[in-house]
Order: structure tokens, then C-alpha cells, then sequence
């Protein structure tokens, strides 16, 4: 036992008895609880057989996927803090950027840690059960899906929506039906459109020459191709706007703080397949889906039809959220079927109703949202499915 966890362990082991069933603090040992386990792992020894060893618990999985979004994460501070002094006039060496971005992105994850844990917690007082260490990774989730300026009380009713409506009402974490980032942030996009999408996503910048100015407006790669000319290809009006396929990838332009950036997402990708976290099945299933029906759109060329239609597939999953959304909100164990085929069809479903939303509808042009959001609905019942058709292949008894 190291010198700081020693005395850690000490204050823990006397404190506990104050907060056990009869005492005065009997309903903040949910708090108590967590705030060990964030500083301790758990020690709970097993008393009786079978004597089952695993080296993956809760707090192990949910650190693994912290450390997948830590690249998208690192990035969105930079790439905000760059368009912040560039717009602004102002040096954009390394340091200066970097710092900042934190300035403007980590108030957005405070409030989001902060107004999630209070319901968190509150809920687990009330039904006196844990409070899970799954919203270390839905608190950090939901502000990589918001624009950089996003008004903090909205990342407050945001978050308070995702956690009670998305999560708690079913029965708190392990019972939802729906991903709570992504259900957080499809409230906030349909009560509050103006802030999350279209020209009017923007970029804070800091006061220059004297005069104060709160905001400069600049069109998200997703709001340049929804006013596109039908005539026109999607791919020249992006170059023209200097997006190219290059920076798309790469991910150094305006947009949702943690979703720019196809490289980042693809280096998270990488930690969660290898450490088994996440589904390759989910994946590579969202990213065939979406290339297929990219595919089959490019037949029906007309110049009456929006110019999605004629896009090459292979910029769906460059641009918007495509990328972070079948990555991080598309794999979540407890939404997403958990047999083997039933991934595949899921993931396909969700590449191919992404691009289905984006090209036949652009006034929402962010499709993977709700193309997760339907199919979470129907994730039971693909499971369910398939565990039945097992069943009647199976030889019966004699």
C-alpha cells in the first residue's frame, strides 16, 4: 500500500461507520461511497464460493473509455482555442491556444459534471442505492457534443434532461433506454436549434482593438452542404469553403467541440477495440451502412434533388458527428444488443438511417443522432430476435 493511499484507506475505514444503516448519515452514504471509490478501488473481499476473479470492473471500464476520449477531447480544446484567437486577431502559438480553450471549454464540462452529479446523487440518496461511475463518462460525453459557446444554462437543462429523463426515470444506470449523452444533447438541439446548429454556430472571441465582441458566425460544414446549390457538387463547395477532405479529417475547423476531428475519434477507436471495450461489429457495421446508402443515393441524380445526393459516401463519415456518434454513442453496452448479429444489423441500421436523415432531409443535417436514438428503441427487440432464432436451430432433447 503506497504512503498516500495508507492514510486515504484510514480516514475512509473511520468515517464509514457514520454512514452505515441507523446512524445520522445514513442517506449520504451514497456520496460517501463514491467519493471512495474515485480515490480507492474497491475493496469488498467475497466470503463464500464460487471465488471469481475478473479484471474489469466498473470503475476499470469507464476509466478505459475516459482515456478512448481523451484524444477528441485534448484536440477540441486546442482546435477551440485556435478559431477563438484567430478570429480574434491574436498569436496562435501552442500555449496561447491551448490555454485558451480551456478557458471556454472546461466551464462547459464543469457545469455538465456538476448539474449531473447533484441529480446523481440525489437520486441515489432517495433510493438509497450507489451512485454509478457511468456519468463519469456521460458527463464528459455531452459538452463534446456542443458547440464551444453554448450558453451554460443550457448545458445545465441539458444535462438535467439526459440524467432524469434519459436515465433515472427508467431505473438509473443499466435500465435506460436511451444513450443519456445523446438523449441530453437531442434536447437541447430541438429546444434550442438556433444555438446548436446551421450558420449560427460559432466561435467566442476576445475583445480586440478596444472593441468587445461576444461572437463572430461561421457556417459548420454540415450548414455550408444544407444551403448548397442542387447543381452543384457538395465536394467543390466544401474546397471553395476550405474544407477540404484533408480538413475534415483532420479536424481543424469550427463545430461541435469534440466531434471535428475523424483522426481523434479513429485513435479513441483504436484504445477501445484493443482493449475490448467497445463492439468492431457496431463500427464497421455503421461505417458499411453509411457508404452503402451513400452509394445507392449517388443513382438518383437530379438537379431537383438536394446536392447530398450526389456526394461522395465516403465524406458522411467526415463530416458532422458521424464518426463520434458510432464510436462512443453507437457502442454503449447497455443501449446496443449485445449478441453478435444483432450488432452488425444495428450498426448498419444506424450508418444507413444517418445518411437517409441527411440527404432526404437537411434541416437536419446532424442524422446520426436520431438515426441512434430510433435504433436504441429497437435494440431489445433485434436481441431479442436473434436469442429466438437460436433457440429453434438448436436440436431438441430426447
Amino acid at each position: 500500500m503506497g504512503r498516500i493511499e495508507k492514510p486515504l484507506r484510514t480516514l475512509f475505514d473511520r468515517s464509514r461507520p457514520y454512514f452505515e444503516k441507523g446512524r445520522r448519515m445514513e442517506r449520504l452514504k451514497p456520496f460517501f461511497e463514491a467519493t471512495e471509490t474515485f480515490f480507492l478501488y474497491p475493496a469488498i473481499p467475497v466470503k463464500n464460493q464460487p471465488f471469481i476473479r475478473d479484471s474489469l470492473d466498473l470503475k476499470r471500464y469507464m476509466s478505459i473509455v475516459l482515456a478512448a476520449l481523451m484524444p477528441p477531447f485534448l484536440f477540441g480544446i486546442y482546435n477551440t482555442g485556435f478559431h477563438a484567437r484567430n478570429v480574434s486577431g491574436l498569436s496562435t502559438d501552442f500555449m496561447s491556444v491551448f490555454g485558451e480553450g480551456l478557458i471556454i471549454v472546461m466551464p462547459i464540462v464543469i457545469v455538465s459534471y456538476g448539474v449531473g452529479l447533484f441529480w446523481e446523487g440525489l437520486f441515489a440518496a432517495i433510493r438509497r442505492h450507489p451512485i454509478s461511475e457511468g456519468f463519469l463518462v456521460t458527463g464528459l460525453l455531452f459538452p463534446l457534443t456542443l458547440p464551444p459557446t453554448i450558453p451554460l444554462w443550457q448545458v445545465a437543462a441539458g444535462i438535467t434532461f439526459g440524467v432524469v429523463i434519459g436515465k433515472e426515470i427508467f431505473g438509473g444506470t443499466g435500465r435506460n433506454l436511451f444513450n443519456p449523452a445523446l438523449t441530453a444533447r437531442a434536447f437541447i438541439f430541438f429546444a434550442y436549434p438556433v444555438q446548436m446548429s446551421g450558420d449560427r454556430v460559432w466561435v467566442a472571441v476576445r475583445d480586440t482593438a478596444g472593441n468587445a465582441v461576444d461572437a463572430v458566425s461561421g457556417a459548420t460544414p454540415l450548414a455550408i452542404a444544407a444551403l448548397a446549390d442542387p447543381k452543384a457538387r457538395i465536394e467543390a463547395v466544401f474546397a471553395d469553403s476550405g474544407y477540404t477532405f484533408q480538413t475534415l479529417f483532420f479536424g481543424n475547423h469550427i463545430g461541435s467541440i469534440g466531434e471535428t476531428s475523424t483522426l481523434c475519434i479513429l485513435i479513441g477507436a483504436l484504445i477501445l477495440l484493443a482493449t475490448g471495450i467497445a463492439s468492431y461489429r457496431i463500427m464497421a457495421g455503421g461505417v458499411i451502412g453509411a457508404i452503402a446508402t451513400g452509394l445507392l443515393f449517388n443513382y438518383f441524380q437530379s438537379p431537383d434533388l438536394p446536392a447530398w445526393f450526389s456526394i461522395n459516401p465516403v465524406y458522411h463519415l467526415v463530416t458532422g458527428g458521424f464518426a463520434f456518434g458510432i464510436v462512443y454513442m453507437a457502442t454503449d453496452p447497455v443501449t446496443a444488443p449485445g449478441t453478435d448479429r444483432a450488432k452488425w444489423v444495428y450498426g448498419f441500421l444506424i450508418g444507413a438511417i444517418a445518411v437517409l436523415v441527411r440527404v432526404v432531409n437537411p434541416a437536419f443535417p446532424e442524422g446520426v443522432m436520431l438515426a441512434i436514438l430510433f435504433m436504441n428503441i429497437f435494440s431489445p427487440l433485434m436481441e431479442y430476435t436473434e436469442t429466438r432464432l437460436r433457440i429453434r436451430r438448436r436440436i431438441p432433447n430426447v
